[in-house]
């Protein structure tokens, strides 16, 4: 009778666990799938970051987000992020594996680490997850960039990464951080203005598009010189 009862009461756990894997997993795509259509009207750190503000008490330090189209979004940022962040964007599947054993074989050479994380990537992440450096967020990061290189094509990927990117604090899109730092709409952003704002990427929050550092002046005249090279999309 007893071992009836753990086979019964074994057999309840998995079944249950089988449907919240599978509850989850439907979720996970309809929540894709509805932005392929549908702008998102704030992430989920920004909904963070205004909850904080109300809780403290702090109006001016609710952060500042504005969705744009792509076609709204100047096409010298467009080429500046693609030339900074992800050169092979077009080229591969949300992963790119030839810089990943680039970043591994730095570790072994210098002891140094660097990111190697797509576009994709990035904007998978910034949808759809609170900021974190625990394993689940990265395990998470994976899979839903999975999801939107099979259901969205790389100009939706390009657009939500631009609309949804930590460009500094209380600062999040192209359009928000545009208005901050230069007093205009990411729409008439110059080529070297667009190069600025992406040289700061990497540590927004460290790097300043205001007061740039020599080292943020050499990301920026890299950025434009690769810009050139980079295609239009």
């Amino acid at each position: 009778m007893k071992k009836k009862k753990r086979k019964k009461t074994g057999s309840w756990i998995w079944k249950a666990l089988l449907k919240i894997v599978l509850c989850l997993f439907c979720f996970t795509i309809v929540q894709v799938l509805s932005l392929k259509f549908i702008n998102p009207i704030f992430t989920p750190n920004v909904a963070w970051e205004w909850a904080e503000s109300i809780i403290k008490k702090q109006p001016e330090r609710r952060p500042n987000y504005i969705f744009k189209k792509i076609e709204f979004i100047s096409p010298h940022l467009r080429k500046a992020v693609i030339a900074a962040e992800d050169q092979r964007f077009l080229s591969h599947n949300g992963f790119d594996f030839k810089e990943i054993r680039n970043v591994l074989k730095t570790l072994i050479k210098r002891k140094k680490i660097r990111g190697a994380s797509t576009i994709s990537m990035q904007a998978a992440r910034s949808v759809f997850l609170l900021s974190s450096k625990s394993v689940f967020r990265k395990i998470a990061e994976v899979y839903y960039t999975v999801l939107i290189e099979l259901f969205w094509d790389k100009h939706r990927i390009l657009e939500i990464y631009l609309n949804t990117v930590d460009w500094g604090t209380g600062v999040t899109g192209a359009e928000a951080a545009s208005q901050k730092y230069f007093s205009k709409s990411a729409q008439h952003l110059s080529s070297s203005q667009a190069a600025l704002m992406t040289a700061i990427l990497p540590n927004p929050h460290i790097w300043s598009v205001k007061n740039p550092s020599p080292y943020i002046k050499e990301r920026q005249a890299k950025i434009m010189k690769d810009m050139a090279l980079m295609p239009q999309i």
